[in-house]
């Protein structure tokens, strides 16, 4: 078997299924964002599904926000492809937490790993890896795996709030992710933290038992903390350094709806 010739059909079956940005798709995504600005989450997620699905995916660290979006796609479109990025440092509430949605909701949220596993890595680096190069942890256990995840997708929706941080404050409903090449749907961003926990606990959605102690925005358990009274949402990520993101909703490689 020749195998070049194999991974280079594989190469050019990815390239031909990748959505390209034209003028005409910038209009057609600034047009729906626009239509969209004032809509619920579920308008926003039949739309999505309607015109991407099945190429429609979404990664989840299985906050509050995504777990309401896993609970509309249950009634909307539960075979839409879900994927969480499993960095080794996730804490065990979290990955508890997929097995509750799962048998809530039957939507299977695939663990999408790094080559490597914790222990390769940080030998690799010579020691914890995060508390050095936060930037390049999270490139190398998060940005590359998202990569590979979403090929052959042309969307992938997302769980970020506006009224989160200031570099979310811009996003747009639809528009374009120049940095994964695809159309990024945030169906949650006209919402606010309050009105996420009121339909969570009104419709008994699931959630990471870690919000009820002090825990505001939860990621690996290295690099996060409880938050104290009056602190920004995402103060608990990455504290004590410059860095509020790990690099996925980053506004620099977004372009489009608004953005």
């Amino acid at each position: 078997m020749d195998t070049n010739t194999d991974s280079q059909s594989e190469s050019s079956e990815a390239s031909a299924e990748r959505l390209l940005y034209t003028e005409d798709l910038a209009a057609e995504l600034a047009e729906h964002s626009r239509r969209l600005e004032t809509a619920a989450p579920e308008e926003i997620i039949a739309w999505s599904v309607e015109r991407f699905f099945p190429r429609l995916t979404m990664a989840t660290a299985f906050g509050p926000e995504g777990c309401v979006i896993l609970a509309l796609l249950a009634k909307i479109e539960p075979r839409t492809h879900v994927f969480n990025l499993d960095t080794g440092y996730q804490f065990t509430e979290t990955l508890e937490l997929r097995d509750r949605i799962a048998a809530k909701y039957g939507i299977e949220v695939e663990l999408k790993k790094p080559e490597l596993t914790v222990e390769q890595y940080e030998a690799q680096h010579g020691g914890p890896l995060h508390q050095i190069n936060p930037d390049q942890c999270c490139h190398d256990r998060k940005i590359k795996i998202l990569h590979d995840a979403v090929v052959g997708m042309h969307a992938w929706m997302s769980g970020i709030r506006r009224d989160q941080s200031a570099d979310r404050a811009k996003a747009p409903i639809v528009g374009w992710d120049k940095r994964f090449g695809l159309v990024k749907i945030s169906p949650l961003a006209n919402q606010t933290k309050s009105d996420i926990w009121k339909r969570i606990l009104e419709e008994g959605i699931p959630y990471n038992p870690l919000h009820d102690q002090g825990y505001v925005s939860i990621g690996c358990w290295p690099c996060t903390r409880k938050t104290s009274i009056g602190e920004d949402e995402r103060a608990g990520r990455w504290s004590g350094q410059a860095k509020t993101e790990c690099g996925l909703h980053s506004l620099e490689f977004e372009q489009g709806g608004g953005i």
